[in-house]
């Protein structure tokens, strides 16, 4: 069946996976992207489907209340499928009023457009919020979140999305909205913003620069392969029942240190480097404040009532990863000179 889909974000690292699986899969959807084109916007990342006839690319703020109305007012839109974010750890300690607005305000003024569009019938509308793992907090040594797991957000970032968590179930239950919520845990693979860990250490390697972890890198994540994520978020979207929460993982923890080892174990290989040689850039910093010590995800209500399983090997997926960020110098460069920010004026300013 047709539809008209806005994907919020849509320029971001899982946004444009997302994007460019919908816009190749389902040609009768039209697909508008929505981005404001932050740091960790790039049109680059989905250049290759900008000119599909089903794809549509708007640039703007979702804290713009009338600029959203109107968005919504234009297109008419059957569902959101909502990623749009601020979402680096640390840039929410050093400014939390941009995670307060743009997660909280800005979600609150879709789900206000959106109920006011599908007021007179929700029938076959969906406002899907695209969430994490870090809102229910820190996990010990034993133990996985669950979707009933309690909310115990520790830093601005994750307490911001919890509260975005906690109004798009509040518009469901107090409108009747039709919702579903996904919490995923870390994400890595191509096109990711280079202050992440991953990719912020392999163009650390490659340019000998100094591998900064926190503590003693004990930290303990679950990692899923953005691709997989991508998928999860296609089935939950056509499948999942409506008001439902679904956890996304990879079943695949690592202590932040053993991944970085494997990382730089795979880069020496890679640049022919003797073995061992790129540990020596490991530097050991102050940790950040409020680190949560371990994340963990039970994928299982997913997997049994969706059919959905991680498709990649985390080995297998790493050694991509690295491979693609080695044979895409132009775009870490354009990335990390900020070079990259002059892709939409050069390709859209004009249409």
């Amino acid at each position: 069946m047709a539809k008209t889909i806005l994907i919020t974000g849509g320029a971001g690292f899982i946004g444009s996976h997302l994007v460019r699986l919908l816009v190749k899969q389902y040609a009768d959807y039209n697909i508008v992207n929505l981005d404001k084109l932050t740091y960790a916007g790039n049109l680059a990342n989905i250049a290759d489907i900008e000119n599909n006839s089903n794809y549509e690319f708007v640039k703007g703020d979702i804290v713009d209340t009338d600029f959203i109305n109107e968005l919504f007012k234009k297109y008419d839109f059957d569902s959101v499928i909502h990623l749009a974010a601020e979402s680096h750890v640390d840039r929410s300690i050093e400014s939390p009023m941009d995670f307060i607005m743009t997660n909280i305000v800005g979600t609150t003024n879709l789900l206000n457009a959106a109920k006011h569009t599908w007021e007179g019938s929700f029938k076959d509308k969906l406002f899907y919020h695209v969430s994490t793992d870090e809102v229910y907090g820190s996990l010990g040594a034993e133990g996985m979140f669950l979707e009933t797991t309690s909310y115990d957000p520790r830093s601005p970032y994750s307490a911001s999305k919890a509260s975005s968590d906690h109004i798009v179930r509040a518009y469901h239950h107090t409108y009747g909205l039709p919702i579903v919520i996904s919490n995923c845990s870390n994400n890595y693979g191509s096109h990711q913003f280079p202050e992440k860990l991953i990719p912020l250490f392999i163009n650390n390697i490659k340019n000998n620069l100094p591998l900064p972890v926190y503590g003693k890198g004990e930290n303990i994540r679950d990692w899923l392969w953005v691709n997989d994520h991508a998928r999860a978020i296609d089935v939950i979207f056509h499948k999942g029942k409506n008001g439902e929460t679904y956890n996304i993982g990879g079943h695949n923890e690592w202590t932040n240190i053993d991944l970085i080892k494997v990382i730089c174990s795979v880069m020496d290989e890679k640049l022919e480097r003797p073995e061992g040689e790129s540990e020596k850039l490991i530097t050991y910093v102050t940790d950040r404040a409020g680190h949560d010590m371990r994340y963990a995800i039970d994928a299982t209500k997913l997997q049994e009532e969706l059919g959905w399983v991680p498709s990649l090997q985390f080995e297998e997926g790493i050694r991509n990863t690295i491979e693609w960020y080695l044979s895409n110098e132009e775009w870490l460069t354009n990335i990390t000179s900020g070079d990259y920010k002059e892709y939409y004026d050069q390709q859209y300013k004009n249409r």
